[in-house]
């Protein structure tokens, strides 16, 4: 990867200003062929690299149960978030619910801070429309293991939303300001967790906690939460079974479905995009859509999309290590 040309004057002040507004620079043309395309955007992608280096800070304070235990609880609400809306709703429309819940989800995917909503679905698009080849975003078949996991994010090209893949989407104009201002989010979500923190320390200090403890371990739940969703961009593509002869790499794995609620079925997700549920068989466990399930019965979530039994009988029966 080589460094982004402009890391003087304009270059350094535009890559600034999109830590507030992401959407600065947003008509600039793409740098999407060859070499160009992988240029990292250094002083865009200092916060991400800081919010690694904060999870050290847990050397200086310590741990406790409550801070570990809301850590925890903060990595399955917002996996869900991001596996049931950011992937499965707003990415592929596979059900439909209110407009308040749908900006509540918004909300709760954008504090995991993977960008806002129209980032994320118009990026997940392009990846299926050009899955494994050299336009896919992060292929590790065409760009190796670490570029699809992790490198692909810190590229120039790939920090502006590409808005005419979410032409449905740009209606909102909450999510346009959760997508525009998807920092925004994420910091009242670290103030809160230190102020919960500071709050217990005053109240109840027998429960061993404070407020820089409660927001360490925040930071923590945020960067596992990260490098579990992007196993699927990366490992779901060379490693597990296939269920299914697609044009791409996809792989089913049981491992991967677990720590991400149900995104390991990928195999089956790219033979069928169109289905709510990825898990297709009654043994392929699938989280967040048995939760879609218990949510529709509360009416919270309608016309869930299922796997058509055209879908199913196409199966296959062999496998690949």
């Amino acid at each position: 990867m080589s460094v982004a040309k402009g890391t003087g004057g304009h270059g350094v002040g535009l890559a600034v200003r999109r830590w507030v507004d992401s959407w600065a620079g947003i008509d600039e043309p793409r740098e999407n062929q060859g070499p160009a395309a992988k240029r990292v955007d250094w002083p865009r992608i200092l916060p991400f690299a800081l919010l690694h280096l904060a999870c050290l800070a847990a050397l200086w304070t310590g741990w406790s149960p409550i801070a570990v235990g809301v850590a925890i609880a903060l990595y399955f609400v917002r996996m869900f978030a991001i596996t049931a809306f950011y992937h499965r709703y707003f990415s592929h429309r596979t059900f439909r619910t209110s407009r308040a819940l749908q900006f509540v989800f918004a909300a709760l995917g954008n504090s995991s801070v993977q960008r806002g909503p129209l980032w994320w679905a118009a990026h997940h698009r392009e990846h299926h429309q050009n899955s494994d080849t050299e336009e896919d975003p992060h292929s590790p078949t065409r760009h190796g293991l670490f570029w699809s996991h992790i490198g692909w994010v810190t590229a120039k090209d790939n920090f502006l939303t590409r808005r005419e893949r979410v032409r449905d989407l740009l209606r909102y104009p909450e999510l346009c300001f959760l997508d525009r201002f998807d920092i925004v989010v994420p910091l009242l979500m670290f103030g809160a967790l230190y102020g919960f923190g500071a709050l217990l320390a005053a109240f109840w200090p027998e429960l061993g906690t404070s407020g820089g403890q409660m927001l360490v371990w925040g930071v923590i739940s945020t960067v596992v939460l990260f490098h579990a969703t992007f196993t699927i961009n990366s490992l779901a593509h060379v490693w597990g079974t296939r269920s299914y002869e697609t044009r791409d790499t996809s792989r089913n794995n049981a491992l991967l479905a677990l720590i991400t609620l149900g995104e390991g079925w990928h195999n089956n997700h790219h033979h069928y995009q169109g289905s709510v549920r990825q898990g297709f068989q009654w043994w392929e466990l699938d989280i967040s859509y048995l939760v879609l399930r218990a949510m529709e019965k509360l009416g919270l979530v309608w016309q869930l999309n299922p796997v058509p039994q055209a879908v199913l009988d196409r199966r296959g029966r062999h496998k690949e290590g």
